[in-house]
């Protein structure tokens, strides 16, 4: 809500309805919500976004759309991001959300400075990051371990299930780390890793069950780096900026990162629109018309990760 300038009190609100310049902070009583977005890629590349199954927002299955982007500077200078969603009614009357694309702070002045009704290309997956960041080293055929900004095309690298794979290419992004763009730092040992590993929140980890109580049916579980943060054997790095780097080979492939399995970038076009523009981008043009397969894994579901949360899920999981 602003806190000081001409709409005094007024809540956040659509950009033709605020003013330049007026300062906003967290209501008192502001609390964070789960927001599950589903996603479709129709033929002609339009995206539809609906709330899915597991959100704290509802109805499951109502439609949810982007109607402005609103800039504001941090009392240190940043900029912070957000994106304005309206849900479920087409005619400007559902109610209105606020996606903050950094984090912000309680008690906080915010200084609008842009306000964009329609925000162009924005879309809400480009809050999914799935890369490892610099000096991972990556396990290469003849069994050595090599950080993975000095691979090349061409370098044979282990994989789990398809032994020495060519490398068909390595795509590189600079991104602030801070919201969905921090790393996840996985401390060396939690999960057998011979050092940290640090990856984007969305990759995916490929870990083996090894207590009778499993998440799923089967010993072998995919799950996203950020449902393993514990705060302290695995937790986010806010702050400064990350380099991240992505492997993409002929096939969907399982390689090792410092020790543990982990996927490589899935090219299709439903993944490319989950990526930021950088990396998006630079793989259109370099593999167009590749369209690659999920790799054969169980990912647990949503529900069942938070029911045994992340702590569950490191003393029961090693690496696969």
């Amino acid at each position: 809500m602003v806190s000081s300038g001409a709409n005094l009190g007024d809540p956040i609100a659509p950009p033709d309805e605020i003013c330049l310049g007026d300062v906003y902070q967290l209501a008192p009583q502001a609390q964070a919500m789960r927001l599950s977005i589903l996603t479709l890629v129709g033929r002609e590349g339009e995206t539809h976004h609906s709330i899915a199954t597991g959100s704290e927002i509802g109805p499951a299955g109502a439609a949810l759309g982007i109607c402005g982007r609103l800039t504001l500077m941090a009392p240190d200078g940043d900029a912070v991001e957000i994106l304005l969603l309206r849900l479920g009614e087409t005619d400007g009357r559902g109610p209105l959300l606020v996606l903050p694309l950094s984090p912000m702070a309680a008690k906080t002045d915010y200084t609008l400075i842009q306000a964009e009704t329609e925000p162009g290309a924005v879309r809400l997956t480009d809050l999914v990051c799935s890369a490892f960041s610099r000096g991972t080293n990556i396990a290469l055929a003849d069994g050595r371990q090599v950080p993975i900004e000095t691979l090349q095309p061409g370098d044979r690298v282990l994989t789990r299930d398809h032994g020495p794979q060519p490398l068909r290419w390595v795509g590189r992004a600079t991104l602030r780390a801070l919201g969905s763009f921090a790393p996840v730092v996985i401390t060396a040992g939690a999960l057998g890793n011979s050092g940290d590993l640090v990856v984007g929140q969305h990759h995916r980890l490929f870990l083996y069950q090894h207590s009778q109580d499993r998440l799923v049916h089967t010993a072998e579980l995919l799950v996203q780096a950020k449902h393993l943060v514990d705060g302290e054997r695995v937790f986010l790095r806010q702050g400064g900026y990350v380099d991240y780097f992505s492997l993409i080979f002929d096939n969907h492939e399982i390689v090792y990162a410092e020790g543990i399995p982990a996927e490589s970038l899935m090219v299709n076009e439903a993944t490319l629109s989950l990526l930021p523009d950088t990396l998006a981008e630079q793989v259109k043009a370099r593999f167009p018309g590749l369209s690659q397969r999920q790799h054969f894994g169980t990912e647990a579901a949503r529900a069942a990760v938070d029911r045994l949360g992340a702590a569950g899920l490191l003393r029961q999981s090693r690496a696969g």
